[in-house]
Order: C-alpha cells, then sequence, then structure tokens
C-alpha cells in the first residue's frame, strides 16, 4: 500500500469515493474539499493499492472543541491546537487491507512531529464505534452539529 500526496490529477477519484462512502450526507463540493488539501497538504494524501486509488485523507490544523461545518472552505489556521480530521474515506477496494490503521498511523506521526496534541474529528454514519476502537474519546461540546448526520459524534484523541 502506498500513502501519497494529493494531486490535481487525484480529484475525481476523490469525488467518487466520497460518494461511495457517504450516501447520508450532502456531497461537499470540489472547492471545499480542496480547500481542506489547500489549508495543509502535508496532511492530505491518497491511498493507493495495486496501483489504484482506494481512499485519501483530508486533515488539517484546527481549533479543539469547534469542528469546522460541512461545506465550509478554509484557509490556513493560525495558533492551532489539533489536527483535524476531516475524513479518511475509503473505497470498498481498501477492505481488509489495513488501510484505515496506516492512515490513521501515518496522521499521529504528523501530528506528534509537529506538536499538535490531539486529533479531532466528527463521527457520522456509525463511525464512532470504529474511531472509539483507535483511542478516539466522544466529548460533548457547544458547537451545533446539526448540519451532519443525526449520529454525529465529536471526538478526540490525545496524543
Amino acid at each position: 500500500m502506498n500513502l501519497r500526496p494529493i494531486t490535481q490529477a487525484d480529484w475525481s477519484y476523490i469525488l467518487d469515493i466520497q460518494l461511495e462512502c457517504y450516501p447520508q450526507i450532502e456531497p461537499e463540493s470540489l472547492a471545499v474539499l480542496q480547500s481542506k488539501w489547500l489549508a495543509s497538504p502535508e496532511s492530505c494524501f491518497i491511498i493507493e493499492a495495486d496501483n489504484s486509488i482506494i481512499g485519501y485523507c483530508l486533515a488539517h490544523p484546527w481549533h479543539l472543541d469547534n469542528p469546522p461545518s460541512l461545506e465550509q472552505q478554509l484557509a490556513r489556521i493560525d495558533h492551532a491546537n489539533t489536527l483535524y480530521l476531516h475524513d479518511i474515506a475509503l473505497s470498498t477496494k481498501a477492505q481488509g487491507k489495513g488501510a484505515g490503521k496506516q492512515a490513521l498511523t501515518k496522521l499521529i506521526g504528523f501530528a506528534n512531529t509537529n506538536n499538535y496534541p490531539s486529533i479531532s474529528l466528527v463521527a457520522v454514519q456509525g463511525a464512532h464505534l470504529y474511531w472509539g476502537k483507535q483511542g478516539f474519546i466522544a466529548k460533548q461540546i457547544n458547537k451545533d452539529l446539526s448540519a451532519y448526520p443525526e449520529d454525529a459524534r465529536y471526538m478526540v484523541y490525545t496524543l
């Protein structure tokens, strides 16, 4: 498996995987997804296996306990205190390959190297069960998450 930087040529695959993975959510626009990448290209990457794109990761510096809204375009963030994991999305071609664990390991390394004390995310579509097994803990916050599906849960992994 290969984890590599995102290039312009990858965006059609990213959009396809987003559609496959999130049937309950209105797809985010290309401009919004690219803004996450442009805010922190070093923490965003493609996951490949057998010369095929099987997933992607979009993560960026952010402010703890205040996750960005869906469809929120980003700019570079000053004084961030968490690495926000917007998405590790894996196509069905990734099943059983350990892609999610490998992607998370890479993100943890990035967060440690860049002195982020945590990784935060909003889990949807029952993913809180997966993230809980990875060490993320659900946390109550004051931000309204109603733009996300009903089961949305804010979660934090402390490094």
